[in-house]
């Protein structure tokens, strides 16, 4: 968890905003952009932002090949999943303040306990100072978080993504969908072609 929030650090002056948003890190002027779908409840999504997103901004996005969007594919209400869309606006809202990867890390970190209890704002108001806690929980009734969640939702389907987490590639206008993360040197061999092209 230190390493991440090193590797934030470290890339967030390259931060910018995606139409307004602050789901992004990293230069938006980079050779890729990667759209990363994940749902909050899911245990691979929370696999690769706690060991290999770390690798990822390392890798790239603090040398500024990489420009990462960062999108809520939230999975249907199942059992396991029904409050993925709770710390989906919860995440956006912080996105409006400034603290969407911190509030994502609190999120993943807790998983286990709020994606069975339901206890969403628990895990996300200890990642906000007490001004941003209220700006927040004034943002998640607003009716453009909500359309922003629906957004994501709808570019992945446009992108047929059909499970999370799942990484969409985009190299000069060209998308390539990228789901197996088992191995990262295979991503990364793919990522560093896309590069050499």
């Amino acid at each position: 968890m230190k390493t991440l929030l090193f590797l934030l650090a470290a890339a967030l002056p390259l931060a910018a905003a995606d139409s307004g948003s602050g789901k992004t890190l990293g230069n938006p002027a980079a050779p890729i952009r990667l759209e990363l779908f994940s749902d909050f409840s899911c245990p691979g999504c929370k696999a690769l932002h706690e060991q290999l997103l770390p690798i990822l901004i390392r890798d790239f996005v603090t040398p500024g090949k990489v420009y990462i969007v960062f999108r809520d594919y939230v999975l249907p209400p199942n059992p396991g999943h029904q409050f993925s869309p709770v710390a989906a606006r919860y995440a956006t809202a912080a996105s409006r303040v400034g603290k969407y990867q911190q509030v994502a890390d609190a999120l993943f970190q807790t998983q286990s306990s709020w994606a069975v209890s339901g206890k969403v704002w628990e895990a996300v108001a200890p990642a906000l100072t007490p001004a941003e806690q209220k700006k927040v929980q004034a943002l998640i009734v607003d009716p453009t978080v909500a359309a922003e969640v629906q957004s994501d939702l709808e570019q992945g389907m446009a992108a047929h993504v059909d499970r999370t987490p799942t990484l969409v590639m985009t190299r000069k206008g060209k998308q390539t969908p990228w789901s197996s993360w088992g191995d990262y040197g295979l991503f990364k061999s793919m990522a560093d072609l896309l590069l050499s092209k």
